[in-house]
């Protein structure tokens, strides 16, 4: 398989997840409206900090107003973050690629881009915005199983789904970390029915509530929330299940020792921490560790095989 060809399978599958859970993100804020109590403030910065954007904010806006910061989480082109620019990127990767993927993906994915441009207006008012980022959820959700339903399982597949999944954990990651970035005033961080609240709608923007309960058997509870979304090995948008997932994607790889050796790091990070007991401070520390390890998996994907002229089934090669 040409390595152009791997890299731009592997980047459509991390933008159109980016789109997804950017969506989601964004829902955290908006579950935790509807559940607090009616004139309780929630803040927008933090979400900003949390993409891990904040310069290139500052250089094009001035205030963290609701509006202006989901202009430029949904829909600002030159914001590397936002739903418009991934959807874009994925769109503009799947055009090339359009002989290796199904028709039908390429319609899906080019229709999604489309939508999400022309709906934008809608999606920046509070009344429009809900519909709007489900549509993106629900839509992405479609494309990943057309593709899961699809694709033949080569190579090609092996960086669908890497992409995807290296992806999904690093804003996994970002979501939980919403809950450590001060959203709420200390008076209504202070009282446990409003952290656990908070708890909730992290969990409700993962599509995870129901599977929590299936699989804890308690109340919502933060050190609990914690350990399932970090160490479930069950759950498919768990940091340790997208972990497992990028090490058996390696396995199908040529010379995986490097990348291989990568993952396990990650994974005996999460295996070997007890995060349970952190607080908000040491949580977030812990994410921005666990979130450097995870460029590290990407920096050697893309040293080993997408520098590289041609992936082959034994030994790389460089294309004439």
């Amino acid at each position: 398989m040409l390595a152009r060809v791997a890299e731009t399978l592997y980047w459509m599958a991390r933008y159109l997840e980016r789109a997804e859970n950017m969506a989601r993100l964004i829902n955290v804020n908006g579950n935790l409206i509807l559940d607090l109590p009616k004139k309780t403030t929630v803040g927008w910065e933090p979400l900003i900090d949390i993409t891990g954007t904040r310069a290139v904010y500052d250089e094009h806006y001035d205030n963290f107003e609701e509006r202006t910061a989901m202009k430029y989480l949904i829909g600002d082109p030159s914001s590397p973050v936002s739903i418009a620019s991934s959807l874009n990127g994925a769109r503009e990767n799947a055009r090339t690629i359009r002989d290796v993927i199904p028709r039908e993906a390429w319609e899906q994915i080019n229709a999604l881009s489309h939508y999400a441009k022309d709906q934008l207006g809608p999606a920046l008012s509070k009344r429009g915005r809900y519909a709007y980022l489900n549509q993106i959820i629900l839509r992405s959700q479609t494309i990943v199983g057309l593709l899961s339903g699809t694709v033949n399982r080569d190579q090609g597949y092996v960086f669908l789904r890497l992409g995807r999944n290296i992806e999904r954990s690093d804003m996994t990651s970002r979501i939980i970390d919403v809950r450590s970035a001060n959203l709420l005033s200390e008076e209504f961080l202070e009282s446990r029915s409003f952290e656990n609240i908070q708890w909730m709608s992290v969990l409700k923007s993962l599509t995870a509530y129901q599977m929590y309960r299936q699989t804890m058997h308690v109340r919502v509870r933060r050190e609990d929330v914690v350990n399932f979304l970090f160490k479930s090995d069950i759950f498919p948008r768990s940091i340790l299940f997208c972990v497992d997932q990028l090490a058996r994607c390696m396995e199908k790889l040529p010379e995986p020792k490097k990348p291989m050796a990568r993952v396990n790091q990650v994974k005996m990070l999460l295996q070997d921490t007890d995060i349970s007991v952190f607080n908000q401070k040491e949580l977030h520390s812990f994410i921005d560790l666990l979130q450097i390890r995870l460029d590290e998996v990407h920096g050697v994907l893309n040293a080993q095989y997408f520098l590289s002229g041609r992936i082959s089934n034994g030994t790389e090669q460089t294309q004439p």
